[in-house]
């Protein structure tokens, strides 16, 4: 999480920055007109800033923001890829129509039909949209690093989709035919179309606020509450030895994820350390109404994909969980928690988050969670 002790006092006069290397540039007037010098100017660290920086964004050093540098590199030390991993027994286990009740058929085909293209939202989102607004190298780093692990999380799908023989069209058409799939992403849409909308700049205190509503939407709702509900029901299958190819891949997914919502929120945090003035009364209170609709939304997939109770889960459960995951974004951003009192039904899904020097937790490998030559066969 973000070090407080980092340096982040306000830029001071912006350096002097070539056109073509500015985040804002705009073509020339004149098509003949001749190119800015290069500057001499070199960058200053504390010059910096998250966003409507001056500085050179191609250099990467010296650094400011260290925690992000880290982030990359411990992203970079988790590198997997979906083909690693075994899913023969997924299979034999799909194909009997003994080894799993119609009730988890149900929950596995509906929780793939969300996340086979949450995750190319998401990488959309950061490619079109966030990249080009965030002006500190070392976050831009961790972005694309962020960007190509969505897109092996969509991989993973797939590949899981395809091993199980599933509908692929129907598969990943889901989000606009069943209705508690379509609902959340439609609520995501908005957000995603203010950053790519090629006319939308930052600098003003109205851009900047959107700016950061969308990334609070992505980090602390989308990736922080609209995946628990499918890591917690795939994972549980895992646990009862079902579907544990599927499982692990999750496990995988799941332990990327908590790290991209924890760079959300150290990124949200630094923003708003920079630009006190975007956190307004107003603007908190409409954020907590993003969260309340955030948990319904949750809460009506829940319902959907698990009817009735399944593998030990229920409605109630889901739906106290949503409300404990929702008041940690709440505070790890600075507001007050939405729900006092709930509790984790689900204190096992902590494990789940920590695959370091460990034994695969469902006994198919061992994982010490680094490069694919790293990772070996039982």
């Amino acid at each position: 999480m973000l070090n407080f002790e980092d340096d982040f006092t306000p830029a001071a006069q912006p350096v002097n920055v070539p056109s073509f290397l500015r985040k804002d540039a705009a073509p020339s007037a004149a098509a003949d007109e001749a190119p800015a010098a290069p500057s001499t100017q070199r960058v200053q660290a504390s010059d910096k800033r998250i966003i409507n920086g001056a500085t050179d964004v191609n250099q990467l050093v010296p650094f400011k923001y260290k925690w992000a540098w880290q982030k990359y590199l411990d992203a970079c030390a988790n590198h997997w890829m979906p083909q690693e991993v075994n899913m023969s027994r997924d299979i034999a286990q799909w194909k009997d129509p003994t080894a799993l009740t119609e009730d988890e058929r149900r929950l596995v085909t509906r929780n793939l039909g969300f996340f086979v293209t949450a995750d190319s939202l998401a990488a959309n989102n950061i490619v079109l949209g966030t990249y080009r607004h965030i002006t500190a190298p070392e976050c831009r780093q961790y972005l694309l690093r962020q960007a190509f692990e969505e897109a092996i999380h969509t991989h993973a799908y797939q590949y899981i989709v395809e091993s199980l023989g599933l509908d692929e069209g129907e598969t990943f058409n889901a989000y606009h035919e069943i209705a508690s799939i379509r609902d959340k992403d439609e609520f995501l849409i908005p957000f995603i179309n203010t950053l790519t909308d090629p006319e939308f700049k930052t600098g003003t205190p109205e851009n900047d606020q959107a700016l950061l509503k969308s990334l609070i939407v992505f980090a602390c709702i989308m990736e922080g509450i609209f995946f628990y509900v499918g890591f917690v029901q795939i994972l549980a299958l895992g646990r009862q030895n079902k579907m544990t190819g599927a499982a692990e891949q999750y496990q995988y997914i799941l332990r990327d994820e908590s790290m991209h919502c924890n760079f959300g929120i150290d990124l949200i945090n630094t923003i708003k350390l920079e630009n006190p003035h975007l956190w307004t009364n107003e603007f908190k209170k409409e954020l907590t109404g993003l969260f309340q609709k955030g948990v319904e939304l949750e809460y009506r997939y829940a319902e959907d994909t698990m009817p009735r109770g399944v593998l030990g889960l229920n409605s109630a459960q889901f739906k106290e969980y949503l409300r404990f995951i929702a008041n940690r974004r709440c505070q790890q951003i600075g507001l007050d928690e939405m729900f006092p009192g709930v509790t984790n039904p689900f204190p096992w899904m902590a494990e789940m988050i920590d695959l370091k020097k460990e034994k695969n937790f469902f006994e198919t490998r061992v994982t010490e969670y680094q490069t694919g030559g790293a990772l070996s066969w039982d």
